[in-house]
């Protein structure tokens, strides 16, 4: 069995367990304009691009502003919350990227802003083994829309569908199947894919540490 051509983390929910801190402080942006918040929004917006999330809460949600300064204003928020209250690492992560990483090239596509990407790579202190780090800013689309995978391969002149995409989130694992690499997914306890969405995936983890050579081979087209 062979290696994959690459290896791509997303990075909230997989790296980091950010998703309730982003849910916190867009529930806290509402709070304050005297707004309600629809459940609905907080599985929507995992996943989409800076645009399209701040979109959503200006366009359903009502948070006042354009969407660049409902982004700003959100994104300073999270920002506020790593500083405050520490990162929240999740167990194995910088194992499990530095595991890869020897095995193959490795990256990061997530949906985060380049702003945090950049700050959470630094903290981690895991830059020296990434080949790539792509924002869903910098591609036409967010998750569930494959461009930010595709990019990830593209810029490290690999193949998508040899690759291996290691995913939490519903759009994220849409995202990741619809580039057409093989996906491993490490449900969160925050709103887990469906079970129709985890039949997309080639492995379902429990975690990282789960995240193996011996696993990764099986996966490799």
């Amino acid at each position: 069995m062979s290696l994959p051509a690459a290896i791509v983390f997303d990075m909230d929910g997989i790296l980091i367990e950010t998703e309730p801190i982003w849910d916190k402080v867009r529930r806290r942006m509402a709070a304050e304009d005297g707004l309600s918040w629809p459940e609905s929004s907080t599985p929507i917006m995992m996943g989409l691009s800076t645009r399209e999330w701040a979109e959503h809460m200006t366009d359903v949600i009502g948070i006042p502003g354009t969407w660049d300064e409902v982004a700003r204003r959100t994104i300073d928020g999270v920002a506020g919350e790593y500083a405050s209250g520490g990162l929240p690492v999740l167990p194995g992560a910088v194992e499990a990227v530095r595991r890869m990483a020897g095995l193959a090239p490795t990256a990061i596509a997530s949906s985060s802003p380049r702003r945090l990407i950049d700050l959470v790579v630094a903290r981690l202190d895991i830059g020296d083994v990434l080949t790539v780090t792509v924002s869903t800013e910098e591609v036409p689309r967010g998750k569930p829309y494959p461009d930010g995978y595709l990019k990830a391969c593209e810029l490290m002149g690999v193949d998508a569908t040899r690759s291996v995409a290691v995913e939490d989130s519903t759009n994220g694992v849409r995202s990741a199947h619809a580039a057409g690499m093989a996906v491993v997914c490490v449900p969160p306890g925050f709103h887990p894919p469906a079970d129709d969405t985890l039949q997309l995936c080639g492995a379902v983890l429990e975690g990282l540490d789960d995240l193996t050579e011996d696993l990764v081979r099986t996966l490799a087209v």
